[in-house]
């Protein structure tokens, strides 16, 4: 018979918790904002290549109307803009960027046509080939920007092309089709912007969502750990120290006395080996909860930080660790914030958190500041050996820095110790 989720929930974890632990661990099966962003800028791409081929044998045909090399000019700059767009598209490098691009250009080419066109009569009243790329720049302006600067684009180039088709350079049509021409282009437009609008709104929600979900699952896997570490503690207390103190109480002879020092030299190791081990939990969460702690952190500094993550999918860290190299991310980029900056110069700090395979994680807090001599650090100075170090240290991780006077600082923290020299 198939179990239920819920009834491989582990042993004393609540059905609710293990949805939530669930969910940390099957995130991507949600959709989200990344994700559509991806999936619109791969379509605006896709069409954006259609509807060009589509336009092509048009485009040769009223070339002849234009000043002579305008025609291929304009080609090769919009179409050469389409084909970036679908490479970036694909890529998921600079997608907005490019295609802001698109939408910049195409208004360019529009501004431009009635001062292109030498003969108006080769176009025979047929519509400039422009228009048919009208509403894939108006998407390519919602991927690009805003949804204000998207609306104003997708009614002011429809309109801006409703008044080139009023003149013999587009056309010469009469002021109802120039007008049918430019609500056409407005609709659709407005259609294409509603619908990504409300894809980004929808996906927002669940972000936000699946984020509550994943702070809930971290407060609670910490609790959990303390509330088990106590567990243990009390049980060690009960069956170690009360046992000695009773048994001394009760010591008459030398060969109980004898007994009684052994049982309290025992609890004693015991006791500090407990203090040495921390409290540990089985419990993991994704690398996406520390990268977003971290950023959330960034948010409130004074300096900014360049954020750099790589190969943070499918890794899953101890919520210790986590712990441990959030608190020494934080620590190094405080350092930097009190100590690297030099008069009269600005500096650069950048965070990067690498993924090393399916359970490791490297992150580097690096800056081109002023940079130190770690010998000449004072030793009632703790923030490098005690809150980065000796954190990481106790944490199962390791952490190096490497700094120079003049030539910044490179903070480089690791879980498990051994992600370092992997990651290197």
């Amino acid at each position: 018979m198939a179990s239920s989720p819920d009834s491989m929930a582990k042993p004393g974890m609540p059905a609710a918790e293990w949805r939530v632990a669930r969910l940390a661990t099957r995130r991507r099966a949600a959709v989200t904002r990344a994700q559509v962003e991806t999936v619109t800028g791969r379509a605006v791409g896709l069409f954006g290549l259609v509807f060009g081929a589509q336009t092509l044998p048009l485009a040769l045909e009223q070339a002849p109307a234009l000043v002579a090399g305008a025609g291929a000019a304009l080609m090769a700059v919009l179409y050469g803009a389409l084909v970036a767009l679908a490479v970036a598209s694909v890529a998921k490098v600079a997608v907005r960027a490019t295609a802001a691009s698109v939408a910049v250009l195409y208004v360019c080419a529009l501004v431009a046509w009635p001062f292109l066109v030498t003969e108006p009569a080769v176009l025979g009243g047929d519509a400039p080939w422009l228009y048919f790329l009208c509403t894939v720049a108006t998407t390519a302006a919602v991927v690009a920007a805003p949804p204000s600067i998207a609306t104003g684009y997708t009614i002011v180039v429809p309109t801006l092309y409703g008044v080139v088709r009023l003149l013999p350079a587009g056309g010469g049509a009469v002021p109802l089709l120039a007008a049918l021409d430019a609500m056409y282009a407005v609709i659709l437009g407005v259609v294409v912007l509603t619908i990504i609008t409300m894809l980004r709104q929808a996906a927002e929600a669940v972000d936000g969502a699946q984020e509550a979900a994943l702070q809930r699952y971290d407060l609670a896997a910490r609790q959990h750990a303390s509330e088990s570490e106590r567990v243990r503690i009390d049980a060690l207390v009960h069956d170690s120290v009360l046992t000695t103190l009773l048994s001394a109480a009760a010591a008459n002879s030398p060969q109980e006395q004898s007994l009684a020092a052994r049982m309290a030299r025992d609890a004693i190791r015991r006791l500090d080996e407990a203090g040495a081990t921390g409290p540990r939990s089985t419990d993991r969460v994704s690398l996406g909860v520390l990268v977003r702690r971290l950023r959330a952190a960034i948010t409130t500094f004074s300096a900014p930080f360049t954020v750099r993550v790589v190969d943070s999918a499918g890794v899953e860290l101890p919520v210790e660790a986590v712990d441990a190299l959030y608190s020494a991310a934080v620590q190094a980029m405080v350092n930097s914030m009190q100590h690297a900056d030099e008069p009269g110069r600005g500096t650069r700090r950048e965070l990067r958190v690498h993924g090393v395979r399916a359970g490791g994680c490297v992150i580097e807090i690096l800056d081109d500041g002023s940079g130190f001599d770690r010998a000449r650090v004072p030793v009632e100075r703790l923030g490098l050996r005690i809150s980065i170090e000796e954190r990481m240290a106790n944490a199962g991780g390791s952490a190096r820095i490497i700094a120079r006077e003049g030539h910044g600082t490179t903070v480089t923290i690791a879980w498990p110790a051994g992600a370092l020299g992997d990651d290197a």
